[in-house]
């Protein structure tokens, strides 16, 4: 697959490939720093144009792979609590948060997790940070929810419940951009099946950022992100050759696509590389959505998308073993947790 920004995503001849199965070395991103783009396009949810929104999506999606939604349906209030109660639990003492920690051999990613006790030369994530699905229901376990604040479990069962219209509608608006029918995305994630698996980031301040990245350059092994970042800026997008400071709408949403959604466009939506970095004097704390295929789930090019003069781009797997693979490379190369 090409792009302009070498991603570590190749597609070899008489082979086919998955978004990141190669990952290059840190040199191989782009760090020339905001170009002529200065920003990432704002898209509103509301508008009652179908066809204006069908096309804004998809046009955002592949020239950028991310974009901000505004009137989205999600109450700013509701929003608020949600980084209330994240925040409250991040400053709780550390002990009460090891109360919740991912067991040291779980093949899960759910529960507490800190890289904040490693040097900076180890190239570790300078970041806290906990993971536990909220959507399906049957996919909680509250085992990794925390306790306090108290309202903690109410305010995120009742975001999960206010993001369902969002992602329909998401998918929908993807879907129709591909000229297929408006349900056929979601139903090859999962259908009502997808996973929402949220994540919170804390990154406190950090004395030397220019050291200590918050991540390396990536993209999403989910099919859609979906993001509300505290108001202290520190993610970058890439485009071409440039990176550009992503300056977020206060409860807007923040939509990424990832690699799901590239390989099952056949590669007409582009998964967005993208950082997440400290700040030398704040706290920043982001609250990512991962839209997750359920792991037996065979995800790989709409067959709707693949005929003699578009062949498919991608080899069909299940997501768990996209996922094993990727991580791994990951973890050869970087380190990551």
């Amino acid at each position: 697959m090409k792009m302009e920004v070498e991603r570590g995503v190749q597609a070899n001849i008489g082979s086919l490939s998955h978004p990141n199965e190669q990952v290059e070395p840190e040199a191989a991103v782009p760090t020339c720093h905001n170009g002529t783009v200065s920003e990432i396009p704002t898209i509103d949810l509301n508008d009652p144009d179908q066809e204006r929104l069908t096309g804004a999506i998809a046009e955002a999606s592949q020239e950028w792979g991310i974009f901000q939604v505004i009137n989205h349906g999600i109450p700013s209030e509701l929003i608020n609590k949600l980084q209330g109660v994240g925040r409250e639990f991040f400053e709780l003492p550390q002990e009460e948060k090891e109360a919740y920690a991912r067991p040291r051999d779980a093949k899960d990613i759910e529960g507490y997790g800190t890289r904040l006790q490693k040097e900076a030369e180890e190239k570790k994530s300078w970041v806290d940070h906990i993971f536990h699905r909220i959507w399906p229901p049957a996919s909680r376990n509250y085992r990794f929810w925390p306790k306090n604040p108290p309202s903690y479990r109410e305010v995120n069962e009742e975001y999960a419940n206010c993001m369902r219209g969002v992602v329909d509608k998401l998918f929908w608006c993807l879907s129709l951009g591909l000229g297929v029918e408006g349900h056929a995305l979601k139903e090859a994630v999962g259908g009502d099946e997808v996973e929402y698996m949220l994540k919170i980031n804390y990154y406190p301040p950090c004395p030397r950022p220019d050291l200590v990245p918050g991540l390396v350059p990536h993209t999403d092994l989910s099919s859609i992100t979906i993001l509300v970042p505290n108001d202290v800026p520190g993610l970058l997008a890439f485009k071409g050759d440039r990176s550009i400071d992503v300056n977020y709408i206060p409860n807007a949403l923040i939509v990424t696509m990832g690699d799901q959604i590239e390989i099952l466009s056949n590669g007409k939506y582009k998964a967005v590389l993208h950082k997440a970095t400290p700040h030398k004097e704040k706290t920043r704390i982001s609250w990512p959505v991962f839209l997750d295929p359920p792991a037996d789930m065979v995800v790989g090019p709409l067959p709707q998308l693949v005929n003699g003069k578009n062949p498919p781009k991608y080899e069909a797997k299940k997501y768990k073993d996209y996922v094993h693979f990727k991580l791994d490379e990951l973890n050869k190369k970087w380190l990551l947790f």
